[in-house]
């Protein structure tokens, strides 16, 4: 009977795992074959510093096997001046991203492929400001050759939604970086986790979203309270800082109530990143069927089986 149970544990396994592999290499060879007519390509934005070498090490990381399927954009300082005032036109870019836009209510997935190299920026902190800079909806890596901070990343994405024909917000993309600059700062400067200055964005764009705070007082009182209930400790400096950046987006009129529900789904989603099954109901569903039926054939094993090991 011992026999029987392994090999019908084994057989489940290898139907769970063949089911597995089946879903990711047909969602893996429609992305990679099949143009969206309605997005266009995947773009792919590469740091202008990069060497050719590294450029076709980072296609590599951003999976590119078939240069005809994605639009390619490179970025330079001269966009970070256009979109960011006040940035330097020399500045060394090296963080390159994919973009791939998805359909309505899809939500935003960050996965910085190489996150070693990606030292300062996580994925939640790239989806706090995206969302705030007006961008949705679509599905985000980021990739560098080299160590780097992660900053420039940002730029190559507003180019990516520019290329695409979108026109996005100056207002809110300045915002946005400062939101991002802020949040590593925090997380560098004030010794705060990282995911914890996460948390803490994110809650004060919920209590926003819920508040609807109409004066930069009820602005102070969400951070106030917020901080309180997170146990976060700052400077007045950032103190300040933290409540000029969400006066800031407050006299934006930011769909706030938008931004919280793109975050819920993000937070959701980077829990335990599983490639491209993660989002698949139907892998959930499969591992729900495999435990039950594991669970009905060893019970019918020894419920209702009397059959007797042969000799060996």
């Amino acid at each position: 009977m011992i026999k029987r149970i392994i090999m019908f544990s084994l057989a489940l396994i290898l139907s769970l795992n063949l089911g597995i592999s089946g879903v990711s290499a047909a969602d893996g060879q429609k992305n990679e074959d099949s143009i969206n007519e309605k997005f266009g390509l995947p773009i792919v934005v590469l740091g202008g510093t990069l060497s050719e070498s590294q450029k076709e090490e980072v296609r590599k990381m951003l999976g590119v096997t078939n240069p005809e399927m994605v639009e390619e954009v490179t970025v330079t300082g001269e966009d970070l001046v256009r979109y960011i005032d006040g940035e330097d036109r020399n500045a060394r870019m090296y963080s390159s991203a994919k973009i791939t836009r998805q359909e309505e209510g899809e939500g935003l997935v960050i996965e910085r492929v190489n996150p070693e190299n990606i030292t300062e920026v996580t994925d939640t902190m790239y989806a706090n400001a995206l969302l705030t800079a007006g961008i949705e909806n679509a599905t985000v890596e980021v990739a560098s050759p080299v160590k780097v901070s992660g900053h420039s990343a940002l730029t190559g994405i507003y180019k990516a939604y520019e290329a695409s024909g979108e026109e996005l917000d100056t207002a809110r993309l300045e915002v946005a970086n400062d939101e991002l600059n802020l949040a590593t700062d925090l997380a560098e400067e004030e010794g705060i986790e990282q995911e914890k200055v996460s948390e803490l964005l994110a809650e004060i764009k919920q209590a926003i979203a819920d508040q609807n705070p109409a004066t930069r007082e009820d602005v102070e009182k969400i951070v106030e309270e917020q901080l309180a209930s997170l146990n976060i400790n700052l400077s007045e400096e950032d103190r300040q800082r933290l409540i000029d950046l969400f006066e800031q987006m407050r006299n934006l009129n930011i769909n706030f109530d938008n931004v919280s529900e793109q975050l819920g789904k993000l937070s959701d989603t980077i829990q335990e990143k599983l490639g491209e099954v993660v989002n698949n109901e139907g892998f959930w569903q499969g591992v729900k069927d495999f435990f039950q039926s594991f669970i009905d054939g060893v019970s019918g094993l020894f419920n209702g089986g009397s059959e007797e090991e042969p000799a060996s």
